[in-house]
């Protein structure tokens, strides 16, 4: 298989995939932030939540989900700002995506990625960090 890439691309491509894959790990984790409520230890990031409260109308009180899961809808994110974070952070992943699967088919694809595509994917990858 020939390649479009030098060896210099090549080092970004890969780089670029390893990047990419750890910002999405990063956004599918729940470990932004920890802390504890009801005496019990929680986490949440923008897309998922561990150990969190829940209003038990039976029996009025608030009690722990002590399980690991995504919020149930857009708008049970906590606030406006999570929300925002959210939509951008998981733009930025997928930009990133974008760029390295592109960029790791050029290792296998002649003539896939020019001077000007490069430079085109590094204005991306740019706007995904």
């Amino acid at each position: 298989m020939a390649s479009s890439l030098t060896c210099t691309g090549m080092v970004w491509a890969f780089l670029s995939f390893l990047c990419a894959a750890a910002s999405c790990v990063g956004f599918f984790m729940p470990y932004w932030l920890l802390g504890s409520q009801l005496e019990k230890s929680v986490s949440f990031g923008t897309f998922r939540r561990c150990s969190y409260p829940v209003r038990d109308e039976s029996r009025q009180t608030t009690v722990m989900v002590e399980q690991c899961g995504r919020y149930a809808s857009f708008q049970a994110i906590p606030s406006a700002e999570w929300r925002i974070c959210t939509v951008v952070t998981g733009l930025g992943c997928g930009l990133l995506l974008l760029v390295a699967l592109t960029a790791l088919m050029g290792c296998c694809v002649s003539e896939l990625i020019s001077r000007t595509v490069g430079r085109v994917a590094g204005g991306i990858q740019f706007l995904g960090g």
